[in-house]
């Protein structure tokens, strides 16, 4: 199948006029010299890479960490129609054994890869590895120390699943941890009160990610630089940022891409149960009562627990906050498929990956999802 007459995101991270081309689910050809008189016409749309959202708990009153298969698979089914067509859901800080059931549901969704559902990539485990003065809406009852031989029984009894594992490298033997892990997985700074020398260690250690810039993490300082200029120092390592409107203002947002550049930078939701819920709704988190208020979620004590936004929202944001466009587009795409492992199979338009494409208006306020080259 061939399609004509696109404004295409191309691996060089730029917008070009051409046509493409799909066979048997896989981007066959991408602005080819000899195109069809019978190719589909899109007249002049945009079609960008399929969108990957890499912190994402939950939706449609369902959460990773539930352990319930069918609420997994409605997570999944969600956000393929919301144009999100690979992800890597996060879990909360629980008890090893909760999430072992939850990693056992995602490798088995990772497995099936059912037809018409965003396909799971992995999954980032987002505790209990971290600070008790910067937990946010993490459990405090079920934090703990950096433990590998804990971590590594989770990592192999779910195959592997764990594409991201977060951490405080203030905590004992957090150094040691990230030396370890990062051999298996992209290891991740996050939740913490870590002054600039255990960050730089961190990321010398070979930590190259940064859970949700600015949120559970102290701000930057003149004399107490903290967190994000040790990662900005570091080329290695790319930052994601909630794009909700809500948990990072947008000056904060354009500062952060100065900071990092498009290609270091990665959109997340950071979704909860309540997206895609009634505003008011009652949930749990994390064994926490919640509530959607305002357009997000929060704790009784009004602390922000989770967003209620879906990634597709989260990048349109983006560029209405000012950042160009193809920043955005790529912080949506090629950079969260870089930092899960995955940027041989989605992300991009490009030959031999997955047909996962996404056709927009120009404006993004209408969009048609495509999976393995077939729409939804």
């Amino acid at each position: 199948m061939f399609y004509k007459n696109a404004r295409i995101f191309t691996t060089n991270f730029e917008f070009e006029n051409g046509a493409f081309q799909v066979e048997n689910g896989i981007f066959a050809a991408v602005l080819p010299e000899n195109v069809p008189d019978d190719a589909i016409d899109l007249k002049g749309a945009t079609v960008i890479p399929g969108l990957i959202d890499v912190h994402n708990h939950g939706n449609s009153n369902a959460d990773l960490s539930d352990g319930d298969y069918e609420g997994l698979k409605a997570m999944a089914a969600y956000l393929a129609k919301s144009g999100v067509t690979s992800f890597a859901p996060a879990s909360m800080t629980l008890p090893y054994d909760v999430l072992a059931k939850a990693f056992a549901n995602a490798r088995k969704l990772a497995d099936e890869k059912p037809e018409g559902y965003s396909r799971l990539m992995g999954v980032q485990m987002e505790g209990p590895y971290f600070s008790l003065k910067k937990k946010g809406a993490q459990n405090a009852d079920y934090l703990k120390n950096p433990d590998f031989e804990g971590f590594e029984k989770l990592y192999n009894d779910c195959g592997g699943i764990v594409r991201i594992v977060d951490i405080a490298p203030e905590l004992p033997g957090a150094a040691e941890f990230i030396e370890k892990a990062s051999k298996l997985c992209t290891v991740s700074v996050a939740h913490t009160d870590s002054d600039y020398e255990h960050a730089k260690a961190a990321f010398d250690a070979g930590a190259t990610h940064l859970t949700h810039l600015y949120n559970a993490m102290p701000g930057i300082n003149h004399r107490n630089p903290g967190v994000i200029p040790a990662a900005v120092e570091n080329p290695n390592v790319r930052a994601e940022i909630i794009c909700d409107g809500y948990h990072i203002h947008p000056a904060a947002v354009r500062l952060a891409f100065s900071m990092f550049g498009g290609s270091r930078m990665i959109l997340v939701s950071d979704a909860g149960r309540c997206c895609g819920l009634p505003e008011g709704s009652k949930f749990e988190l994390g064994g926490q009562d919640a509530w959607l208020k305002d357009g997000v979620g929060r704790l009784g004590d009004g602390t922000i627990a989770c967003s209620a936004t879906n990634l597709y929202k989260c990048m349109t944001n983006a560029i209405a906050f000012g950042i160009d466009e193809r920043d955005a587009v790529r912080a949506a795409t090629y950079n969260p498929a870089c930092a899960i492992g995955a940027q041989d199979k989605v992300g991009s338009i490009a030959v031999g990956r997955i047909a996962d494409f996404l056709v927009c208006s120009s404006d993004y306020t209408h969009v048609r999802v495509f999976m393995g080259g077939k729409e939804l």
